[in-house]
């Protein structure tokens, strides 16, 4: 069920505004003789954007003027449209700019060393590329694989009994949000763990975007199980979603430890989850 308010119509035409800060980048960065590669990540780059895609742009620049770019950031994001306010930190290599047609633009720059083949830049568009880094990026890029390693799935399992645990004192002290926190955790955390166990790059850990909607690359039964595992503020309710989701932890936690030949041991973990629950 979607959200009926009064910005409706507003939003039926962002994309022709996002179109028009894509043309109005594109005619700021392309006769740069400082700008070496532009390109686009995220929706655009996936070619699956919605309404509310925002733009993440991705800027290469000349490593002698990348300072200066870097602090003239914010002033350069306002040559494209009118913003409203900015979300980043001065010492970043990133700015966030927020525009008055509610469309947000994520610009990242680069000096050359700092772009590397990634499973994250498989699905970019280019829209310039002077010296033909990001043509060699993406060809090596598509030939890379997502696979968990060892030390992956130990730090996800061991930050999982450790939400838990912190979950239960947070209750137990009346630290109610401190524990719906925690409970949050514990939930992106299986998602972490379902995207390593399909052989999919997690999100950066607490990274909700594209878990759910349609484009989610979860399984219906997984993004059901999501949506059961929801709570109120009730601590005995925030500890029974808690329970409700150590079976699906046990059943992934095995999968994992078979396909990585880890040590899954059943036992600690029993023992684990029984000091709190």
């Amino acid at each position: 069920m979607g959200l009926a308010n009064r910005h409706n119509e507003r939003d039926l035409v962002i994309p022709k505004y996002r179109e028009q800060l894509l043309k109005a980048i594109e005619k700021d960065l392309l006769h740069d003789s400082n700008v070496l590669a532009v390109f686009y990540g995220g929706s655009l780059g996936n070619k699956n954007t919605d309404l509310y895609s925002d733009i993440d742009l991705r800027i290469v620049v000349k490593e002698e003027v990348f300072e200066e770019y870097r602090l003239n950031k914010k002033q350069r994001a306002k040559n494209w449209g009118e913003v409203l306010f900015f979300e980043d930190f001065p010492w970043s290599t990133y700015s966030i700019a927020h525009y008055d047609t509610f469309i947000k633009v994520d610009t990242f720059y680069y000096k050359v060393r700092d772009v590397q083949p990634s499973v994250w830049l498989q699905n970019i568009k280019i829209v310039r590329d002077t010296i033909g880094l990001m043509k060699d990026v993406l060809e090596k890029s598509m030939k890379l694989s997502y696979k968990p390693n060892d030390q992956e799935v130990e730090i996800w399992r061991t930050k999982f009994f450790a939400y838990v645990h912190e979950a239960y004192r947070r209750v137990m002290r009346k630290e109610i949000y401190y524990a719906l926190h925690c409970l949050d955790n514990i939930r992106f955390s299986m998602v972490t763990a379902w995207y390593m166990d399909a052989g999919f790059q997690p999100n950066t850990f607490g990274d909700w975007a594209k878990v759910e909607g349609d484009r989610s690359k979860l399984l219906d039964w997984q993004l059901k199980l999501l949506e059961q595992w929801h709570s109120s503020r009730d601590p005995n309710e925030i500890m029974n979603v808690i329970k409700n989701v150590i079976p699906e932890f046990l059943r992934v936690h095995k999968s994992l430890c078979g396909k990585l030949d880890i040590e899954e041991n059943p036992e600690l973990v029993e023992e684990i989850f029984n000091m709190v629950l």
